[in-house]
């Protein structure tokens, strides 16, 4: 953690929406006028689109057939960690961008399964990661200590198969059968890696549909934010002001000492309520300390 140079990390798993909650961020910073260095998750991958199906190859001809993405020995975390140092110490590091597909393609000049060139920060009010392994503690990992933020993007599982079978075969041309594949050979990771870091945020955003979701493989659609509620828990409710956002936020409710249920569609509402005077409390002490 840093007074002088804030970081905020966004965790969850592929599919759970991390991205739409970027975009939430991204407001709030043009909004306040605050300037943030970003960092992709997937610019830590270890290996290209090519070399990985490679090592997932030869992983599984070794007997291990659940070598993914979620894998820490799949990513540079240890590089991940140095950065985070670097930036909290000096507010200087660097990235890199994975490129998904042919529109990012068009974008980089670079082709899809493949990096850009590493590029440094520019100077920032602060660093803001989204991806999957932002608040990853091991045995020779502790990256949630450099932040000073940690959200947690965690909608029920059902739900998260819904929103990741829906986006990898519309976005990015995959089957049914091959996301299923790839749900079922994460599993080990997902549960090793990933659901663990959600003990370590400060604030979970998880999103519970009320419509059935018990088979999401055949879900013809992704429940609306109407269809759906949003559970908020805070890891220390300290502070925070439940009876205001209770007051301002319709129909809402506490469901614990630390949790408040709100509307599904209120998501913008609510993180926009909660999360802006936390940012702006982190600029505050910057400038304090500056």
């Amino acid at each position: 953690m840093s007074v002088r140079h804030p970081i905020i990390s966004i965790t969850g798993s592929s599919g759970a929406g991390t991205t739409s909650v970027k975009r939430i961020f991204e407001l709030i910073f043009r909004r306040e006028q605050i300037r943030a260095a970003f960092i992709e998750g997937d610019a830590f991958h270890r290996y290209n689109r090519e070399d990985m199906k490679r090592k997932v190859a030869e992983e599984a001809a070794r007997g291990n057939p659940n070598f993914t993405h979620f894998n820490v020995e799949a990513n540079e975390l240890h590089l991940l960690e140095s950065i985070f140092e670097e930036y909290g110490r000096h507010g200087t590091g660097r990235t890199r961008t994975y490129v998904h597909d042919q529109e990012e393609a068009r974008d980089y000049g670079i082709q899809p399964g493949n990096f850009t060139p590493w590029r440094e920060f520019e100077e920032t009010d602060l660093l803001f990661y989204e991806g999957l392994h932002g608040c990853v503690v091991s045995e020779t990992l502790n990256l949630a200590r450099h932040c000073d933020l940690k959200i947690g993007v965690a909608p029920v599982i059902n739900l998260e198969w819904i929103q990741k079978i829906h986006r990898d075969r519309e976005a990015r041309g995959y089957s049914t059968e091959a996301v299923m594949d790839m749900i079922l050979r994460r599993m080990p990771d997902y549960v090793r890696y990933i659901t663990p870091q959600f003990t370590e945020t400060d604030i979970n955003f998880q999103r519970v549909p009320v419509v059935d979701t018990s088979n999401p493989f055949i879900a013809r659609w992704i429940p609306t934010p109407d269809e759906s509620m949003l559970v908020i828990r805070f890891r220390n409710p300290r502070g925070i002001d439940f009876p205001y956002l209770l007051a301002m936020i319709h129909n809402s409710f506490m469901s614990r000492a630390n949790s408040i249920v709100v509307p599904g569609n209120k998501l913008d509402l609510a993180m926009q309520l909660i999360l802006t005077p936390l940012i702006l409390q982190l600029i505050e002490r910057k400038q304090r300390a500056s």
